[in-house]
């Protein structure tokens, strides 16, 4: 009861229920004075007291929070406005510097300070486009294996990308505007010379690099062709296998000489030339000798088959015109093939030389039938037509010079029978008409 008798009891009365049941109002915010009761009032129960002391401790928590929120408010109320004072002149910097001849220009008239960080762009991308097109031309001239050209090719691009940093109407108006307050390592003229050594570098290598696909797939061909001579078990297979060694050999001529492709393959060629002589050469010196051999063989036996064939045509005569030149084709293709045949092959040709020696006697042989048959023609289908002839001009009653042209003409017909040879196909049919023209002469004659 003692710790009950401290306490402000007016101050406990006013913040209690009143007797018509409103909440009493939320606490001030300002600190509380305790005073000391002047009058003694009525005491409160003990949850009253607890429910008292409950909104102190509330009011007291409270007001720190709410002063930490107030400061908060006022710190970033402030970045706001400094980002905003730091942003609007640094966002004019950043579209002054954009690469457009539409901004750039009048920035270089009237403003070039604020192009300060363009400038020292480009010079530091020039500087860097120097350090590398200097490792390019090193690397690329003067390579000693792929990997030194593709490390070359790769400064290259660098370069490439640093002079692409370097905006095109901004070099071209850069020596208009020099100040005194910058002092640029840039030149134009450098600049273009740049862009002129990266082409002949671009070039190059592209050069290179063709160059060793092509040393790369002609030697894939070459060790190709050396495993398929090395299993080739005959010599149709040797023949291919040597041949496309040789065009691999041949291929590696094409590779461009002043290329490190065509240097490194130039130092090993003729090593690989000597190792063809010598794995190849006996071999298909034998195989031509053996070859050659073969087609004197074949020269032969296609000659004894023609003139087997002329043979065999020429059985039972006579013959026609006709087949008596089918007959003299079939021996001149015979004869030509044993010319053929080369005199250093001496068994070969020695053969030859007899064979020839027959077949040009058969075929004189057959010409001369064949002009005898083409005669006897001509001459029995003269005297058929004069013996027409002569029939057709006979009159009823003849005197003697009329007697006398017919014993002409009948002589005459006969002379042209007599000339049809014995062998040929006219040879029955003139004898038939000559005993008849005989025979009518001897009866003009007793008359």
């Amino acid at each position: 009861m003692t710790f009950l008798s401290k306490i402000n009891w007016n101050l406990l009365r006013k913040n209690a229920p009143n007797s018509s049941g409103i909440a009493p109002s939320a606490p001030s915010l300002q600190p509380v004075v305790l005073k000391q009761p002047t009058t003694p009032s009525t005491p409160k129960n003990l949850a009253e007291l607890e429910h008292e002391m409950e909104l102190k401790g509330q009011v007291l928590k409270t007001s720190p929070q709410q002063l930490h929120s107030k400061a908060k408010r006022s710190i970033g109320s402030r970045l706001i406005w400094i980002a905003i004072l730091i942003g609007i002149p640094g966002g004019v910097i950043w579209v002054a510097n954009q690469p457009y001849p539409v901004i750039r220009r009048p920035m270089m008239l009237h403003a070039p300070f604020l192009l300060l960080p363009s400038y020292i762009s480009m010079d530091n991308h020039y500087r860097l486009a120097l350090v590398s097109v200097e490792q390019a031309e090193q690397l690329i001239e003067k390579a000693t294996s792929p990997a030194d050209l593709a490390l070359g090719e790769q400064k290259l691009q660098e370069t490439q990308k640093h002079l692409d940093k370097l905006p095109t109407s901004f070099v071209n108006d850069w020596s208009e505007y020099r100040y005194w307050w910058y002092d640029s390592r840039f030149s134009i003229y450098g600049f273009n010379a740049f862009r002129s050594k990266v082409g002949q570098l671009e070039a190059q290598v592209f050069q290179e690099k063709n160059a060793q696909s092509l040393l790369t797939d002609n030697m894939q061909s070459f060790l190709n062709a050396k495993q398929q001579y090395e299993r080739a078990a005959t010599v149709t297979d040797k023949q291919t296998a040597t041949a496309a060694w040789q065009t691999a050999l041949n291929q590696f001529e094409q590779i461009p000489g002043q290329t490190l492709a065509g240097k490194t393959v130039q130092s090993q060629l003729d090593n690989y030339k000597r190792e063809f002589q010598e794995v190849v050469g006996l071999a298909a010196e034998n195989d031509r000798i053996g070859a050659e051999n073969d087609r004197i063989s074949a020269l032969i036996t296609a000659a004894r088959q023609f003139s087997w064939q002329a043979a065999k045509a020429g059985q039972n005569p006579p013959h026609a015109v006709t087949q008596w030149q089918q007959i003299e084709n079939l021996w001149i293709e015979a004869i030509e093939r044993l010319k053929e045949i080369p005199s250093k092959d001496v068994a070969g040709y020695t053969e030859a030389q007899k064979l020839l020696a027959i077949y040009e006697a058969n075929l004189g042989q057959v010409k001369v039938r064949r002009q005898a048959e083409a005669d006897a023609g001509e001459a029995l289908e003269s005297a058929q037509g004069e013996i027409k002839s002569l029939l057709a001009s006979i009159p009823a009653n003849a005197d003697n010079v009329e007697r006398n042209r017919m014993l002409s003409q009948l002589q005459s017909i006969i002379n042209q029978l007599e000339k049809v040879q014995n062998g040929t196909t006219a040879y029955l049919k003139a004898q038939e008409l000559l005993l008849s023209a005989n025979n009518k002469l001897k009866q003009l004659q007793v008359k």
